[in-house]
């Protein structure tokens, strides 16, 4: 058996078993996949796949098991090639992290920066998605690090870890008659044509859960992924935004007198949101993807991140370790 064989059967998981798409994704033939996984299913003297005719249909009882120890195989050979690189370089190498576009755009580049000070040879690769997408990248191993309020904690084969605490606010034209309440109301709101994020993104699960359970329905005119899209939709007058808080404290167009929008706290109407740090459990962190955590949050600390990485699946649960 080798390690070709190995990443075969892996990327036939991943890929639902289609042979097509795992040539295409590990740059071989078809033929010569389906040839290596039967060449590891004598070996082992077990059926890996159940198949139809040519096609695979489904993963086999034993063939469950062989995945998840090839699984731990390539996670720790992809450990190897990181230490390697630790102590080869031990300031240089490329930092990738995954994050949504509210992350990227208001968090981050302060982050960013001081890595950059502090690690001058360091690259850093941004990929930006979905809360789902982010979780996937740190999973495949395209990201060392991944950031987002959403969903990260829903996936058992990461570790993730509470950053901050944030709230929603209400930006409006400064001429808009709910400018004069001091507190909103969700009844308020919901009488006002509304533009927020999509429903996968940052918080709006939270909105939608909050005007729910007041037997309220929103009138949500226009969704984006994107707080500045959402500013600019907002001054043009189709309605009012529904932001994250970071995406107006520290913007100048919204802090100077006379500025077209102004913004109101809306944390009492949906509650506080956690943005989280996530990792792939098990895998091996370099002294700059620690060192980064480190700047983006002051909640988090090497000996926590270890400490947390080295616990069970069982723990995944309260997520905050003692934080």
């Amino acid at each position: 058996m080798n390690l070709h064989q190995f990443r075969f059967v892996y990327e036939a998981a991943r890929r639902n078993l289609n042979l097509t798409e795992t040539a295409k994704a590990l740059h071989t033939s078809q033929p010569g996949i389906s040839k290596a996984i039967m060449e590891l299913e004598e070996e082992l003297g077990v059926d890996i796949f159940v198949r139809h005719g040519k096609r695979l249909k489904r993963v086999t009882e034993p063939g469950q098991q062989v995945l998840q120890s090839i699984d731990i195989i390539l996670r720790e050979l992809g450990n190897l090639r990181r230490i390697g690189d630790e102590y080869a370089m031990q300031d240089a190498g490329t930092l990738s992290i995954a994050t949504t576009h509210t992350q990227a755009r208001y968090v981050l580049p302060e982050p960013v920066a001081a890595l950059r000070k502090k690690f001058p040879k360091v690259s850093v690769s941004l990929h930006q998605g979905t809360p789902e997408q982010v979780a996937q990248m740190v999973l495949d191993e395209t990201a060392d690090i991944g950031l987002a309020t959403e969903s990260l904690s829903d996936f058992p084969d990461l570790v993730t870890l509470p950053c901050y605490e944030w709230q929603h606010v209400v930006v409006m034209p400064a001429s808009h008659p709910l400018t004069q309440v001091p507190r909103l109301t969700l009844e308020q709101l919901a009488a006002e044509p509304l533009i927020s994020y999509h429903p996968s993104f940052t918080g709006r699960k939270r909105i939608d859960q909050a005007f729910a359970q007041r037997g309220l329905t929103p009138n949500v005119v226009l969704e984006a992924i994107d707080a500045d899209v959402i500013k600019t939709y907002t001054r043009l007058g189709l309605g009012i935004g529904l932001v994250a808080e970071m995406a107006v404290k520290d913007d100048p167009m919204m802090s100077t007198p006379g500025s077209e929008l102004v913004w109101r706290p809306v944390g009492h109407l949906f509650g506080p949101n956690m943005a989280r740090l996530a990792f792939k459990r098990g895998a091996y962190l370099r002294q700059f993807v620690l060192s980064f955590a480190e700047l983006i949050s002051d909640r988090l600390s090497r000996a926590l991140i270890m400490q947390a990485m080295q616990l069970p699946n069982s723990h995944q649960g309260d997520g905050d370790y003692g934080l």
